[in-house]
């Protein structure tokens, strides 16, 4: 029999995971563990590949002029990528405005949000690591990223002899993460079985409450859904081919693994060591750009997120009856942008940079509780559309630099 595809794999262990969930929710603590171990597995490759890719790809661009072109490209593209789907997402909940009659009593006590005290200022200090080895346990990519590009950049300014046993060093250590990547790879589809398992099981206890959060979310979950389905079916390939005129479904496809891995997972950052091996050996993307727009890009470009924090503020304000102006709507779009981009790295991300939004046009921070029922069934969708901008990122940056990819 011809082995099934591994997207295959991973679509089919959702499928099957969905009805298990709901008819043998108490067995599905029993199988947590191989959820927990998948997703432990990606985080402890993913800083590993994101220091050595960056070091590896930094270095072979060489001086000052490329390294600034292809960051320019890159900031450029996902700057308006972003911009769009901010604005796609306050353009449907203008329309549909599920807030309208959205059921108050539904609210829970939200925690854990002082990070929002983090000024925008703050966070732009917070790049330029004091200790690089504490960010590198932490799991901080946006200090590691700019540690990488510093220390890329200047291997190439040492010595010749010096240059290219760094140069060697990390590009034999990313040959060896890539071969671990593909070593985990193989047990996605179990890992992910076990996620979404326990993620409908945890939904499936109070079948009433169930109902209630169905007929007063559902409007604002179909509005995120429908956003992110928008712009990752619509929008994005769009741009692809604009920029390109090559064929954005097919890359669609070729991405498929890290896309389904991000969708059931709810992490880019976990997926990135399979997004960086699916472009490269699927699409055709020279290392060179794939390690340095993806990692970039799984930090910073959160296509998914902006959309789904421009909703969600709009829909607290429809919920408590508050009439917002054309200029506050902008000022949502713009801090949904600057927001998003700060939001890896941080514990609730997703809440904080809701909350950092909400702060900018005064609406309360209590509405935020009025999402918790629902916010996985949000991250799902909108972590898959983060991981999709990246990769259609990459695909136009490596398109504009003359590489001819497989599309």
């Amino acid at each position: 029999m011809k082995k099934i595809a591994l997207h295959w794999q991973i679509l089919i262990a959702i499928i099957i995971a969905v009805p298990f969930g709901i008819l043998f929710h108490e067995f599905t603590p029993s199988i947590k563990w191989l959820g927990d171990m998948f997703i432990r597995a990606l985080k402890m490759i993913s800083i590993p590949i994101v220091f050595s890719s960056l070091i590896m790809g930094v270095s072979s661009l060489g001086g000052y002029k490329d390294l600034g072109r292809l960051a320019g490209k890159t900031f450029s593209f996902y700057l308006l990528t972003t911009l769009l789907a901010t604005t796609l997402g306050v353009l449907l909940v203008n329309i549909f405005q599920p807030g309208i009659g959205a059921d108050l009593n539904l609210s829970e006590t939200v925690t854990d949000l002082a990070v929002t005290k983090l000024s925008f200022k703050d966070q732009i200090v917070s790049i330029i690591p004091e200790n690089i080895f504490v960010d590198l346990t932490k799991g901080n990519m946006l200090p590691v990223i700019f540690f990488a590009i510093l220390f890329g950049f200047f291997a190439t300014k040492v010595n010749e002899k010096s240059s290219l046993t760094m140069t060697d060093f990390f590009t034999s250590a990313f040959d060896v993460f890539m071969k671990m990547t593909l070593f985990i790879v193989r047990f996605t589809p179990l890992g992910v079985f076990a996620i979404v398992s326990n993620i409908v099981a945890a939904q499936n206890g109070d079948h009433e409450r169930l109902i209630s959060i169905i007929s007063s979310l559902g409007v604002y979950t179909a509005v995120v859904w429908a956003g992110c389905i928008i712009h990752s079916g619509a929008v994005l390939p769009a741009l692809v081919f604009g920029f390109t005129r090559l064929n954005p479904y097919k890359h669609i496809k070729q991405m498929s693994i890290p896309l389904l891995t991000a969708f059931s997972t709810c992490s880019s950052g976990a997926t990135l060591p399979l997004t960086i091996k699916e472009s490269q050996d699927k699409t055709g993307i020279s290392n060179k750009i794939a390690s340095f727009v993806l990692p970039l890009g799984s930090t910073i470009n959160m296509n998914g997120t902006a959309l789904y924090e421009g909703v969600t503020a709009i829909f607290i304000a429809q919920a408590y009856g508050i009439d917002l102006s054309i200029g506050q709507q902008f000022v949502i779009v713009l801090t949904s942008v600057l927001a998003s981009i700060g939001a890896a790295g941080i514990p609730m991300a997703g809440l904080v940079m809701v909350a950092v939004v909400l702060s900018a046009v005064g609406l309360p921070l209590e509405g935020i509780g009025l999402i918790l029922a629902v916010q996985q069934l949000c991250d799902m969708p909108r972590t898959a559309v983060n991981v999709h901008g990246d990769t259609c990122a990459a695909v136009v940056v490596a398109h504009s630099e003359g590489e001819k990819l497989n599309l």
